[in-house]
C-alpha cells in the first residue's frame, strides 16, 4: 500500500538501476577487439567498482579535496591499466573507458518501472554519481527522471547525511515525505537515520552470476521490492 506523506522517491542508481558490472564487461570486450588487447573484463570491472568506496572515502575524510566520481573513476581506472598491463592506449582511448560509467545500461525492469512510478512520485536520482554522468546515463538508457540529483550537489558522499538531506531541501520536502530506493542496504539504513522511508529493491547479479548477495528482508525497511515493477505495484502505482 502507498505510505502516506511520500511525495518523491530518490533512488541510488549504479547496481540499483544500471547494470554496472555487465555494461563494462560489453564495452571492454568491444574495446578488446578494437584495440587488439587482451583483458579479463570481469575482473577488471570488479576492480574498478572495488575502488569505488576507499576513493570516496578519501574525499570524506579530507585526504583528497572534492573530486567528482567522473575524476575518481579516472584515478582508479589509471592505476587498473598498470595493473592489467593494458599498454598503448592514447589520451582519448583513457577517457573513452573512463566515460563506460555514463553508459549504463539500465536492468529490463528499470524503465518500465520508474515511468509507472513517476505518475504519482517525484522520481529522482540521488547517487554519488555526479550531474554530467547521471545526466548521460539517463539519455543513453532512457531512464524517465524527474530531476537529476547527486551528492555533488551537497559536496558530500553518501552515506553522509548531508547528501541525503540535501536532496530532501531540494525537492522543497521534508525527510520523512521522500523515500530513498537502493539495491544496497547501507545505503538505506544511513537515510533512514535521516528520517527518510526506505525501499529496498533486489538485485541479486549485480556483482555476477557466482557472489551471493543479501535479498533478505528487514522489518526496519519500509518495503521490499523484487524489482521496480513489483515496487510500483507494492506502492498503488
Amino acid at each position: 500500500m502507498p505510505i502516506p506523506q511520500v511525495k518523491a522517491l530518490t533512488f541510488d542508481v549504479f547496481g540499483t538501476v544500471v547494470d554496472w558490472r555487465g555494461s563494462i564487461i560489453k564495452e571492454g570486450e568491444v574495446f578488446s577487439r578494437s584495440h587488439h588487447i587482451q583483458a579479463d573484463w570481469a575482473a577488471f570491472a570488479d576492480r574498478w567498482r572495488a575502488g569505488y568506496a576507499p576513493s570516496m572515502n578519501e574525499v570524506r575524510t579530507g585526504t583528497l579535496p572534492w573530486m567528482t566520481i567522473d575524476q575518481l573513476h579516472r584515478r582508479v581506472l589509471d592505476r587498473l591499466l598498470e595493473e592489467f598491463k593494458i599498454t598503448g592506449l592514447t589520451e582519448a582511448d583513457k577517457e573513452h573507458l573512463n566515460r563506460i560509467w555514463h553508459r549504463l545500461h539500465p536492468w529490463p525492469d528499470s524503465v518500465d518501472g520508474l515511468t509507472r512510478l513517476k505518475k504519482k512520485y517525484i522520481v529522482a536520482t540521488l547517487s554519488n554519481g555526479n550531474v554530467a554522468l547521471l545526466t548521460n546515463m539517463a539519455k543513453f538508457g532512457g531512464l524517465p527522471w524527474d530531476v537529476i540529483l547527486s551528492a555533488e550537489l551537497a559536496k558530500h558522499y553518501k552515506p553522509d547525511p548531508e547528501a541525503y538531506l540535501t536532496a530532501a531541501s531540494l525537492l522543497g520536502l521534508r525527510p520523512w515525505e521522500v523515500m530513498m530506493v537502493a539495491a544496497h542496504k547501507n545505503d538505506l539504513h544511513a537515510a533512514a537515520k535521516t528520517g527518510m522511508r526506505t525501499a529496498f529493491v533486489e538485485r541479486p547479479l549485480e556483482f555476477g552470476p557466482d557472489r551471493k548477495v543479501d535479498v533478505s528482508r528487514e522489518e526496519s525497511i519500509d518495503v521490499h521490492g523484487k524489482d521496480f515493477v513489483d515496487l510500483a505495484h507494492q506502492l498503488g502505482t
